[in-house]
């Protein structure tokens, strides 16, 4: 099986480094005595013993602004082992470790928890109640947990397993001592879990570099848009879009660059069918008229042409986005180019004029070219991806 990673995190003071030279069965993470954390950066430790890794986190301390850094470094570390050379680093179990004592910090302790591994939204997580001491406490500790993760809903599919555990031997008193219990038991779940995790974190990861796609998409559909505001407010009939054309093309080709899908003779067809969606002559009287036949709006010539131009320019980015998307899934092939012509003249049909009146209806003359494009590329936006928040 493929050696796997286990993040583990935690409250400062709550015993990371005990539990992990506990499981591993040697001294490597320093400890401490006290409730201030001991670990001052993340590292990785390992023993030929254990098949998984453990990555061994800062502490979360109450400052708000040591908290944010410990929170931060987690999601730096999550966001660094998608690049090329991080494979190894993928996290595929995660354990949250509560400290037993302190029971009532446990909700807010596990929600900043899960902000910080939130780039991990599929990986099974495992919470270790650490120091936990007073076995009549345990059941009531486990509820705690498992009504915290309840309330988290996005989040509570992840929760596998609730341990408790003592990870040293601990003096109650002269007669009386707490053994070192849950270690075996830990780990066994950890590992019965990794085949499990190391798909999630493939899925998840997957599901990361799309988004961020996704957003780089977004943003290069909103410069090129502002580009094509500007372009279009100008006192000219807009009877065809070719003095869009150069503007289409460059967008087409920095977006497919995002997809990476390169510029060859085999992808030519496939951008020479979208631009051509984007270059319908019967586009531009259309829309004029649909702006005209608005109740109550009077726009001069320069913001008509501006909304058409940004509007045309925002829709052909959008389907682009939608094409490509679905072509570096592998869902469909670049030379599908009939399904690309039918997707992108359903974007460019009766839809395209019901876009043009709602933003019609929130433009005036008197607004300046950045605020049109953002009003065009957000109401573009939410007619092509309408759970996408703008």
């Amino acid at each position: 099986m493929q050696r796997g990673n286990v993040l583990v995190i935690g409250i400062s003071g709550a015993g990371k480094s005990t539990l992990i030279n506990a499981v591993l069965g040697e001294n490597q993470a320093v400890t401490g005595g006290g409730t201030k954390g001991t670990t001052k950066a993340l590292s990785i430790h390992e023993s030929e013993e254990i098949p998984f890794r453990l990555i061994d986190t800062i502490g979360f301390e109450p400052s708000f602004f040591k908290q944010q850094s410990a929170i931060n470094a987690v999601k730096k570390w999550s966001k660094n082992s998608v690049k090329k050379g991080g494979e190894d680093s993928k996290i595929n179990v995660i354990w949250f470790c509560v400290e037993g004592t302190s029971r009532k910090l446990f909700p807010k302790t596990i929600n900043d928890l899960l902000r910080a591994t939130s780039m991990w939204k599929s990986v099974p997580v495992i919470v270790v109640i650490t120091k936990s001491y007073a076995i009549p406490d345990r059941q009531e500790n486990i509820d705690l947990v498992n009504n915290a993760f309840a309330s988290q809903k996005r989040y509570s599919k992840n929760l596998r397993k609730v341990i408790p555990v003592v990870a040293s031997t601990y003096v109650l008193n002269d007669d009386a001592y707490a053994p070192p219990e849950g270690i075996t038991e830990l780990i066994d779940a950890t590992n019965n879990l990794m085949p499990e995790g190391i798909k999630a974190a493939e899925a998840d990861v997957s599901r990361f570099k799309l988004n961020r796609k996704r957003a780089l998409a977004h943003g290069t559909v909103g410069i090129f848009t502002t580009s094509g505001v500007v372009i279009g407010a100008v006192p000219i009939s807009f009877a065809d879009a070719l003095i869009l054309s150069p503007l289409e093309v460059a967008e087409i080709n920095a977006l497919a660059q995002i997809y990476g899908i390169r510029k060859n003779e085999k992808s030519k067809q496939l951008f020479d069918t979208i631009l051509q969606a984007g270059a319908v002559a019967t586009i531009g009287k259309t829309a004029v008229s649909a702006l005209k036949s608005i109740p109550g709006i009077n726009l001069g010539a320069s913001a008509i042409n501006a909304i058409i131009a940004g509007t045309m320019v925002a829709t052909l980015g959008e389907g682009s986005i939608y094409v490509f998307e679905k072509v570096y899934l592998g869902e469909k092939s670049i030379d599908d180019i009939d399904w690309v012509k039918k997707v992108m003249e359903t974007k460019f049909s009766t839809q395209f004029i019901e876009i043009i009146k709602t933003i019609g209806e929130k433009i005036t003359d008197k607004m300046d070219d950045q605020t049109i494009a953002k009003i065009i590329a957000d109401i573009v936006g939410q007619y092509f991806n309408p759970t996408v928040k703008k």
